[in-house]
């Protein structure tokens, strides 16, 4: 039998034809017409000459257009490039030009940045709603058979950053992917078809693309789905829907922990929830759990981990503060900067083998090298693991700053606020912030007689990358500590107290 990860939803849609698969709103998408329209963007991609392994991109909001677009995809044989819709048109174009994808479908709403990324790559848009769930026009043909792809066969391609400032995209295979939902979700998890998951994580994102897309459609339950969370409508999704299942980030516990009105929702249909992403407070771990009387689990992965590599199983004791341990068939260790293991209580890296692990970094074999070596892929986080195995993440040996559940890589805003011809020097560094768990924070020099424009600065990063990666914290120096080869020490940087920030709304998974 093919290991065409599609099959999950043909297979889920001969069992349940007509339960719900997706809801937005009073809109719901039943299984059978999930699997039909899946079946309809295969046909158009089969029309417009897409062949197995060929690279499609897709760039939707949490819509039910999106797992119709996503399975289409794959069961056209071809590979899913999802794309955060926060980008803007030159890092759509980074990301279509080399992946090598000669199409993408886009959100309607997000035109602008997806036709000034795909027209410098010679890529084709396909516009996608409002309106319907359908994806492609009715006169195409479905295409209902699933094309045939292997375990170790590249699905989708997962882009991250990495500290050179050049993205790299992750290549999740089908078996990959396959074996992570079954043994995080279905096995872990215990998802089954009458639970109902609240969507609020984006699918482009690895952490709701496995963990609430692909692992409800394998369950045969109803994925409840938000474009933009907000704690508010989040509670009433939870209240009327009767929601089951909860997975997110530290930051929307925190803000449905704290929201004014939180105990006028009935949310007691909740049985289990889940946090990736960041470490969660222990503090608000605590207090949600107290509210709402229920148990969050926490866990921890990488894109390039599919991406759960660790979680506090269910069965099992849980401690608060911990990712927990390994997950079936996943190993675990830490080691110091030679590969050694280091002994149980003292700090070193995170490496990860197992089904979980990628195939490699697209088209690029010596950073591929890099990550794996030994066998092992190399996470850059470092941990510490007790005497139970239960390992705890203390730090990131990258400067990665992970702002909401989102990763910043300082790197690539450095590279546009030295695009400002006023600026001379800048590096961007991580703020603790309450509200987000890191903040992005800029300490600037400025040219000789230039002024010191914060708000001048973060509008110019603003408008050229996505909104969530520019600094709201921003504070000016006469110069950034070096080291003696002139590189800037950002160990040494201060960031002074009390720097004003722009005030925002609620959090939301776009802030």
């Amino acid at each position: 039998m093919s290991e065409n990860l599609a099959n999950l939803l043909v297979e889920t849609a001969k069992r349940h034809r007509d339960r719900p698969a997706v809801r937005l709103g009073d809109m719901v998408v039943t299984y059978s017409a999930l699997d039909e329209g899946s079946a309809r963007v295969a046909g158009f991609l089969r029309e417009r000459g897409v062949a197995a392994g060929d690279r499609v991109g897709i760039m939707i909001a949490n819509v039910p257009h999106f797992p119709v677009v996503y399975y289409g995809i794959l069961r056209a044989g071809a590979v899913v490039v999802p794309m955060n819709v926060l980008l803007k048109g030159r890092e759509v174009g980074y990301f279509l030009g080399d992946s090598g994808a000669k199409l993408m479908f886009a959100w309607h709403e997000l035109a602008t940045a997806a036709e000034e990324g795909s027209g410098g790559v010679g890529a084709d848009v396909v516009l996608v709603g409002p309106g319907a769930y359908e994806a492609v026009p009715d006169d195409i043909t479905p295409t209902p058979d699933v094309a045939e792809r292997d375990a170790g066969d590249t699905a989708v391609i997962l882009y991250t950053s990495g500290t050179t400032g050049k993205s790299k995209g992750a290549e999740l295979t089908h078996g990959n992917l396959r074996q992570n939902i079954e043994i995080s979700a279905i096995g872990l998890a215990g998802l089954g078809e009458e639970d109902v998951l609240l969507g609020a994580l984006p699918l482009f994102h690895s952490f709701g693309q496995t963990c609430s897309m692909n692992s409800a459609v394998r369950a045969g339950a109803c994925l409840d789905m938000m474009p933009r969370f907000d704690a508010g409508r989040a509670l009433e999704i939870m209240d009327g829907d009767r929601v089951t299942v909860f997975q997110g980030v530290p930051t929307m516990y925190h803000a449905i922990l704290n929201h004014p009105e939180r105990d006028r929702y009935d949310t007691s249909r909740l049985r289990l929830c889940m946090s990736g992403g960041a470490a969660l407070p222990v503090e608000v771990l605590h207090g949600f759990e107290e509210t709402f009387g229920v148990v969050i689990l926490e866990g921890y992965g990488l894109s390039e981990t599919s991406p759960v590599a660790s979680f506090n199983h269910p069965d099992r004791e849980r401690k608060p503060g911990s990712i927990g341990t390994p997950i079936e068939g996943v190993e675990m260790k830490l080691v110091d900067e030679e590969g050694n293991d280091v002994p149980s209580g003292e700090v070193g890296e995170v490496v990860i083998r197992g089904h979980n692990v990628m195939k490699g970094y697209w088209n690029l074999p010596d950073a591929t090298d890099d990550a794996m070596r030994g066998g092992w892929f190399h996470s850059g986080d470092l941990a510490r693991m007790d005497e139970d195995g239960y390992f705890f993440i203390v730090d990131r040996k990258k400067d990665m700053i992970l702002r909401g559940g989102y990763n910043v890589y300082p790197r690539e805003v450095e590279e546009i606020l030295y695009e400002h011809p006023a600026i001379l020097e800048a590096a961007v560094v991580s703020v603790p912030d309450e509200r987000m768990g890191e903040e992005v924070g800029a300490a600037i020099v400025v040219r000789a007689g230039a002024d010191r424009d914060a708000d001048e600065f973060r509008d110019f990063v603003k408008q050229r990358i996505a909104a969530y990666k520019y600094p709201r914290l921003v504070w000016f120096v006469d110069e950034l500590p070096k080291g003696p080869t002139g590189k800037i020490l950002k160990r040494e940087i201060k960031v002074p107290d009390g720097l004003p920030r722009r005030p925002e709304p609620a959090v939301r998974s776009s802030d």
